[in-house]
């Protein structure tokens, strides 16, 4: 059954990015927790995550439709954004989402059709790129 394997192909792929994973309605989510961004908005903390995504599975080929959404500092966006693309991954929006917070969180959103785990390696690549 697809699901099942779609299931086990979401733990790999949660596991390979460093993430908590969810799976439902045909939809894998894998969540990385940015604790060590001590984060505020409105005077309140915020919890900083990073989120990455996977659906739409072709059986036959194993490509599917990735998408993350990345939390980053301003000083990591540009070494993320730079490894991302270099690996062939579509950069579709570099964005702040908040008028109020400090420090000043950057959200990468990117997107590819491939093959899950293929993705999920770029991504850790990347994640780790970002650190240096």
């Amino acid at each position: 059954m697809a699901v099942n394997n779609d299931q086990s192909i979401c733990q790999e792929f949660a596991r390979i990015i460093g993430g908590q994973e969810g799976f439902a309605g045909g939809k894998c989510v894998a969540t990385i927790n940015r604790n060590e961004i001590k984060a505020i908005i409105l005077g309140e903390r915020f919890r900083v995550t990073s989120s990455f995504s996977f659906e739409s599975r072709n059986d036959q080929t194993g490509r599917a439709l990735c998408l993350g959404r990345v939390a980053l500092l301003q000083i990591e966006v540009e070494n993320f954004v730079a490894s991302i693309l270099k690996q062939g991954i579509i950069v579709s929006s570099v964005h702040n989402e908040w008028f109020f917070d400090h420090p000043n969180l950057i959200y990468v959103n990117i997107e590819s059709v491939e093959d899950p785990l293929v993705f999920a390696r770029k991504v850790r690549r990347a994640l780790k790129s970002q650190q240096s």
